[in-house]
């Protein structure tokens, strides 16, 4: 499984690295190879300066290791020696009425034996299209269904919980499926999880770009630039104080540029601000919740 899994890994990272320069139509990604102090390595890849994309990496890793007793705990490993790998990608485009996303898939292997996937999609929207919020969510449902029944509520709900900012008590975006710790159960193979990962992983492009080709020559104003860097200090906030994938590369002592390039170029904090009653930001903000039902959303 190991093997199989890592393979696929690579094959993605290399396919969607070439559907986002494709939908970009002018930059291209800079690979940078790297090893890991204690087994295993990475390639990451950053796209720059493009049409749409401001900034966006697309990281395939595959480390082994073994965590301090302290850092298991935490991270609610059952054995500090670990197998991990996956394909993590976060995209900050330029125009404001293009949504920041995220998606990851990974594969774990613990030191006694149990081993898991996990991941998920979803979207961060500077300015909330409700039908692009649909579509978005409808897609995910998709392929949540081909499964099982129960995948897209049990995971729209953890997606939910997880991209929540708390100290905001806000959501990050419009949420997506999340998931984490599939392991073999009396239900479910392992392989059972492994092609519900892989259906997950080759729906994120097609769903993306077609969000980005209908807002990418929108036009925007300062005051929605502005907007935009705020959106994405609650994105860094999110990625530095909850994230789990960014405590686990700073556990692990990972290649911290590769940990850190999740985080725009530019991002901005303005000390206490507030929307205006009615201001498209305000709405945006009142959407920014748990539980709101997405493909029924009006």
């Amino acid at each position: 499984m190991r093997e199989q899994v890592e393979k696929f890994m690579r094959r993605f990272q290399d396919d969607l690295c070439q559907a986002l320069e494709t939908c970009d139509g002018k930059a291209t990604f800079q690979e940078d190879l790297w090893q890991h102090h204690t087994g295993g390595g990475g390639r990451t890849r950053v796209i720059q300066k493009g049409n749409v994309f401001e900034k966006g990496g697309v990281n395939f890793s595959a480390v082994t290791g073994s965590l301090s007793e302290k850092a298991a705990q935490s991270l609610l490993l059952p054995d500090p020696n670990y197998f991990a790998t996956g394909v993590s990608v976060v995209i900050h485009p330029e125009n404001p009425m293009v949504p920041i996303t995220h998606m990851n898939v990974r594969y774990f292997e613990a030191g006694n034996g149990d081993a898991w996937f996990g991941g998920g999609i979803d979207l961060t929207p500077i300015y909330v299209n409700k039908a692009q919020g649909k579509f978005f969510h409808e897609q995910l449902k998709n392929v949540c269904d081909k499964h099982h029944a129960s995948y897209y509520p049990e995971f729209k709900k953890w997606a939910d919980d997880y991209f929540y900012i708390t100290h905001r008590q806000e959501t990050r975006g419009i949420g997506g499926t999340f998931c984490d710790r599939l392991m073999a159960n009396e239900n479910f193979s392992i392989q059972d999880r492994f092609n519900f990962i892989q259906d997950l992983a080759y729906t994120f492009a097609p769903t993306y770009t077609k969000i980005v080709n209908e807002n990418r020559e929108l036009p925007y104003t300062e005051r929605e630039k502005q907007w935009q860097m705020l959106r994405r200090g609650r994105y860094v906030e999110f990625n530095l104080a909850i994230d789990r994938g960014t405590k686990f590369g700073l556990e692990t002592s990972g290649r911290i540029e590769s940990i850190l390039m999740s985080l725009p170029n530019l991002a901005g904090w303005e000390y206490n601000f507030q929307t205006e009653p009615g201001s498209p930001e305000a709405e945006t903000q009142s959407l920014l919740k748990k539980e709101i039902d997405w493909l029924n959303v009006v």
